[in-house]
């Protein structure tokens, strides 16, 4: 498989969690694409890792819903359909305006430094059109401001949730229009949470979540064949 030619080694394969967040990021980046069928062997190799902890970490994926795991068949990835999208965007939508208005009134001035060190690094990655690394850094910005809100509750609701859109998240950032979009709306993020204006940061952080999902939605749609012909 020619799209794992540059994937490196891990150094620890007896670290779980490490395989699985490997394994996790190729889906969400499109390493692994839908409806294909993972390569064990072939990641096995690449990776590092025998196939025990590599079947482990299938099962923690599937049981995200980011595999199906089929018998005697080995594991496939799972397409993003409409529907599972329509189900959690308003739920995380809802989550990440409460943790914003719980952010701006529980922000440390140490913990905004770091969300505007993150947010200059995410800028950085856009400047330079590296779509992988000014990912890694907007999800950083939405953990740190799930961090300040300082509310364990919301933090677990939200990551069971976030996993499942993750993927989608990337997708929505592929047009230059929308990653334009989403930039000027974290420029938005920044600046009420440097107002500690919670009620504006909760509606922005629902409608720049809402603006991924309307783009995703075009895509999806744009991927599903036409009845024409």
């Amino acid at each position: 498989m020619n799209a794992l030619g540059d994937v490196a080694s891990i150094k620890r394969p007896s670290l779980h969690s490490e395989l699985t967040d490997r394994l996790r990021d190729m889906i969400v980046e499109g390493v692994l694409t839908a409806g294909e069928k993972v390569p064990e062997r072939a990641l096995c190799e690449k990776l590092g890792v025998s196939r025990t902890p590599m079947r482990e970490a299938l099962k923690v994926l599937a049981a995200e819903g980011l595999l199906t795991l089929e018998p005697n068949r080995g594991a496939r990835v799972r397409a993003i359909t409409l529907e599972d999208l329509e189900e959690v965007f308003p739920l995380m939508g809802a989550l990440e305006a409460l943790a914003g208005e719980l952010a701006c009134a529980n922000i440390s001035n140490a913990q905004l430094t770091e969300l505007k060190k993150a947010h200059a690094q995410m800028m950085t990655h856009y400047k330079a059109s590296d779509m992988p690394g000014y990912f890694h850094h907007n999800q950083r910005i939405h953990e740190l401001i799930m961090q300040a809100a300082d509310n364990p509750t919301l933090s677990s609701m939200y990551q069971s949730l976030a996993v499942r859109v993750r993927q989608a998240r990337y997708l929505a950032n592929m047009s230059a229009e929308r990653w334009q979009q989403a930039v000027e709306e974290h420029e938005e993020i920044i600046d009420a949470l440097d107002k500690r204006d919670g009620q504006l940061l909760g509606t922005i952080l629902k409608r720049h979540l809402m603006n991924k999902f309307a783009t995703v939605r075009q895509w999806l749609e744009a991927q599903e064949p036409s009845d024409a012909g």
